[in-house]
Order: C-alpha cells, then sequence, then structure tokens
C-alpha cells in the first residue's frame, strides 16, 4: 500500500532527470535500473518523454520487455511515433507480446501499413497474432476498436468444479477479471456469473443454474462515444462486446473509456473555441493554422458584416452619438448569453440528458432570457442616464434593445445546437465562433432597428 501511495506521489524534478541522464551517458545500466525500477511505467514515460530521443530509446532497449511494452503505451503520441520508428520491427513485436490485444493493435495501427505488417509476422503467439490482426479490422472509433480479446468466460454445461479450474486458467492472460460472461455453446453471450454464486455453490451444480441471465452489451460496430454513454450510465467497470449473432467478441475495460471521453472533451473543448481539427502545442504552424484560419475568417466575415450594419445606420449615429458607445455592450452580451446557452445545450447532448419537445425548452430560454435582460438592463438604465447622460428615449431604446437581444441569443444558443445535432453534426461547433459571430450580427441589426422604431430616424 505504501508504495502505491508513493507512485500517487510521483513528481519529475530537474534532480531526478539529471541524475537519469548522467547515468545514460555513463552507461551505468545497473544503477539506472535500480533507479527505474520502483517506479510506476507511466512515470518512466513522463521522464521519457522528458528526454532527448537517442535517451528514450537507450532506456527503453535497456528495461525489460514487460516494463517497456507498458511505457510505450503511456508516451506521448509523438514520442511513441518517433520511438517506434527506431526500433526494429522485431523489437516492437517483442513488445507488443507483453501487451493486450487492444493496446497491441492500438500501436500497430499507429505504424505505416508496410511496417505493420512486418511487426505482426514477428509476433510468435499465433493466437496472440490473430486476434490482434482481427482488431485492426475494426474502425478506431467503434466498440470493435476499443475492446480486448482477453476475458473470464464459461460454457453454461460446464459444472463448478470444472468451471473453477478453467477460470484459473484463463486468468493468468487476464490483468483484471472485472467479470465472468457465460456463453452457450454456439459462444452466444448469455448471461454473467456472480464470484459470490460461484464460491458457495456445490461442486457438481451446472453454470446454468446459477449464472445471471441479465447483462448488459454492446455491438461491435456500436460508436464508441455511445459505449461510453452506456459504461458511464450503468457505472459499468467493464462490458461484453457481441456481433450482430450475439456472439461473443470481446470487452471494454473503464480504462479504455476514460480515454475515449477525454479525447471527445478535448476535440469538443477545441471545436468550441474555433480549431476544426484535433491538433497541439508542438504541432507545426501549417498545421495550427489549418485548424485555426476558418473560424477565423468566418469571425472576418461577421465582423465585416457588423460593420457593414453599423454603416447603414450612419446618419442615425450622427444625430444620436450614445448610439455608437453601447454597441460593444450589445455584441459582447449578445455573444457572451449564446455561447452560455449552446455550451450548456452541448453538454446536455453529450450527456443524453437533453428530453422533451423544443417548443418547451425554447420557451424556458426566452423566460430565463427575459429575466437577465430586465436586471441587466436596469443596472445598464442607471449606468447610462448618471454617467452618459443620455436622454429618456436613448435609454429606453439601449434597455429595450438590451432585453432583446439577450432573449434573441438565448433562443438561438439553444436551438442550432439541436438543429446541428438531429442533423448527425457535432453540435459543439455551434458554441464559440459560430454563436459569438452570429448573434453579433443579428445583435447589431436588431439595435439598430429598435433604435429606429423608438427615436425614429
Amino acid at each position: 500500500m505504501a508504495e502505491e501511495i508513493e507512485n500517487i506521489g510521483f513528481e519529475l524534478t530537474d534532480e531526478l532527470l539529471i541524475k537519469v541522464e548522467q547515468l545514460i551517458a555513463l552507461k551505468k545500466d545497473k544503477e539506472l535500473q535500480k533507479l527505474l525500477r520502483d517506479f510506476h511505467h507511466a512515470d518512466i514515460a513522463e521522464i521519457l518523454d522528458e528526454l532527448d530521443l537517442e535517451e528514450a530509446i537507450y532506456v527503453i532497449k535497456l528495461l525489460d520487455s514487460e516494463t517497456t511494452a507498458d511505457i510505450l503505451m503511456e508516451l506521448d503520441e509523438d514520442n511513441r511515433e518517433k520511438v517506434l520508428r527506431n526500433l526494429s520491427s522485431k523489437e516492437i513485436a517483442d513488445e507488443i507480446g507483453e501487451l493486450d490485444t487492444d493496446d497491441a493493435a492500438d500501436i500497430i495501427s499507429e505504424l505505416p501499413e508496410d511496417r505493420q505488417h512486418e511487426v505482426i509476422s514477428h509476433i510468435e503467439d499465433e493466437e496472440h497474432k490473430a486476434e490482434i490482426k482481427e482488431l485492426l479490422t475494426y474502425h478506431e472509433d467503434t466498440a470493435g476498436g476499443l475492446m480486448a480479446k482477453e476475458l473470464v468466460k464459461v460454457y453454461d454445461t460446464w459444472t463448478v468444479a470444472g468451471c473453477l479450474r478453467r477460470i484459473r486458467g484463463q486468468a493468468k492472460e487476464v490483468t483484471r477479471v472485472h467479470s465472468i460472461y457465460v456463453v452457450d455453446k454456439q459462444n452466444r453471450l448469455i448471461g454473467r456469473l456472480s464470484l459470490k454464486d460461484l464460491i458457495v455453490a456445490k461442486s457438481d451444480q451446472k453454470i446454468e443454474d446459477i449464472y445471471i441471465s441479465s447483462v448488459d452489451s454492446v455491438n461491435v460496430h456500436d460508436d464508441a462515444e455511445d459505449v461510453a454513454r452506456v459504461m458511464q450510465k450503468y457505472d459499468l467497470e467493464a462490458i461484453p462486446v457481441v456481433d450482430n449473432n450475439q456472439k461473443l467478441l470481446g470487452r471494454i475495460t473503464i480504462d479504455d473509456i476514460v480515454d475515449v471521453m477525454k479525447e471527445e472533451a478535448e476535440k469538443d473543448y477545441q471545436l468550441a473555441a474555433g480549431i476544426t481539427s484535433d491538433v497541439e502545442a508542438d504541432d507545426s504552424i501549417w498545421e495550427l493554422t489549418k485548424a485555426r484560419l476558418p473560424w477565423l475568417l468566418i469571425g472576418m466575415f461577421g465582423g465585416i458584416g457588423a460593420a457593414s450594419i453599423i454603416n447603414g445606420f450612419s446618419d442615425a449615429m450622427l444625430k444620436f452619438p450614445a448610439l455608437l458607445m453601447f454597441i460593444p455592450l450589445i455584441q459582447a452580451t449578445a455573444g457572451n448569453v449564446g455561447v452560455q446557452s449552446s455550451a450548456i445545450v452541448v453538454q446536455g447532448l453529450a450527456n443524453d440528458t437533453i428530453d422533451g419537445s423544443l417548443f418547451k425548452r425554447l420557451l424556458k430560454e426566452f423566460a430565463l432570457g427575459l429575466v437577465n435582460g430586465l436586471a441587466i438592463a436596469l443596472i445598464v438604465l442607471l449606468i447610462s442616464h448618471f454617467a452618459f447622460h443620455t436622454t429618456y428615449l436613448e435609454s429606453l431604446t439601449i434597455c429595450i434593445a438590451l432585453i432583446s437581444v439577450i432573449i434573441m441569443a438565448a433562443i438561438i444558443g439553444t436551438f442550432i445546437p439541436i438543429f446541428l445535432d438531429k442533423r448527425g453534426i457535432d453540435a459543439a461547433v455551434a458554441t464559440g465562433p459560430f454563436i459569438t459571430t452570429s448573434n453579433d450580427i443579428f445583435g447589431i441589426l436588431l439595435y439598430f432597428l429598435i433604435a429606429k422604431a423608438i427615436l425614429g430616424f
């Protein structure tokens, strides 16, 4: 237990990094092995991410395959790609031989196609090789692309005594036994087995008499996000994967789902920020430009549109200069309200908690916008009158415009994500620049139309 606490509290210090670099430079292999022996593989990966490529490869070749296989899975993707590029196909195959099939397939899928075949040909365990090749046939964003072949299954015709003997053999190949699955002679999933029921049952009892027929499962072609929602909803640590004929193919564990949720959250965050593809801070300027520029151009055209509307009312602003002062307030308020509304809806869509009719949701946003608009308008009314000395009609114009703009932005921010989701488009694109730009334009237009109606220009 003490060792686990120490691992959780790991902190990469400059002193540790310098010591590792010195041991590598002096080729003090035994001291280096002793130093790293007590570290968790994720901590060693963190160290290697900070070393240069030659030093990282030196450590990987120094440590045993069982350890370095786990380290490879924890390395930063870019660093892992560089390391794999500098290992031979045989060396990669040796590392992969120590991994579960899902992790092994993930690493191989990152290699060029011709190299994939070379690495697979060097895998000595024929069963392991066949299972990895099967997993590579599934799309990475499906249940098949996430699942591992390692699991514990029993047949309903086995006795309890025979079942226990066979479970011991199967469990050696499984890192964690989350569940025991029950299948029939055709390998169709028919239930799960409680460890407690197995232990207390008589030795000669059949599994068919004690198994639990209720079991959650996902289809091998289900989307990874749908699998994540199911596991999150039912608090599952693992879930079996079946084909269209209900045959048991593998299982997905919670650690893989956490990765899916993390990747989806990062993607949605970038979309909301106006970044169209998955990029990282260390990517090239060209890659970052391609990801950012499209939304910046949309924002530019939106700004030009707002400027055109303002230019169309230039004569009115000469007559009522106070209108010009409050344009930034109108734009900022519209953008902020729209982003707030869309963010809540996008989150609800992601968590599958959006229910009820669209009309009721829009009506609720209308009421919410009205309450918020009245509160903000009252504050602005006092400030504009006493600080900027606006006339009664100008103050009335600004307040009514604010209330109207807030209601409009709330409705747009709610409607667009739901509209996009129903058409199979990621609703996260509705937040950020898209909503801000559209609400800027409509907000300014509504502002001047209300001003024209009240002030009569």
